[in-house]
């Protein structure tokens, strides 16, 4: 994790539906390691439809349950929740897996949220979320893509 940690810039895709690209914009993060480098800390900047929007992530490893583990809050995405997700490191990229809950006056239904993480080397991250509908189609939501700042 701690290879993640510095100043990154970039931009941001976001899309609503397979093929419907939403908007594309620039995005300012850094991660910086937390308690002792247990943990990455990710802030970032942005915008959506010339909207400034801005989130975070705690990112860690669980050692006793060998899962990665992060804990993220947004301003576009998330409204008001918390999002949990855990999963596994692959051989080029870290996974994880949580879910929301998508509720008006007239249904309720729980969504999926897949993350990776992938440094392609050591100057730039491409993070990829993509959203699993209740029926468990997956479909590409978001895709920022950093470069280290030098």
């Amino acid at each position: 994790l701690s290879l993640l940690a510095g100043d990154w810039e970039g931009s941001t895709s976001v899309w609503f539906g397979p093929d419907t690209l939403a908007d594309h914009s620039p995005v300012k993060g850094t991660m910086r390691p937390v308690l002792d480098g247990r943990f990455i800390l990710h802030e970032y900047k942005g915008s959506f439809g010339g909207e400034p929007l801005e989130g975070m992530a705690f990112i860690g490893y669980h050692l006793a349950l060998e899962k990665y583990q992060m804990a993220w809050i947004d301003s576009f995405h998330n409204g008001a929740a918390l999002m949990f997700c855990e999963g596994t490191k692959g051989n080029d990229k870290l996974s994880v897996l949580g879910s929301y809950a998508w509720v008006t006056p007239e249904i309720e239904q729980h969504w999926g949220w897949r993350t990776e993480i992938e440094m392609t080397n050591e100057d730039e991250i491409v993070i990829t979320a993509y959203n699993i509908s209740p029926e468990g189609e997956e479909v590409k939501a978001t895709e920022t893509i950093y470069k280290r700042v030098k």
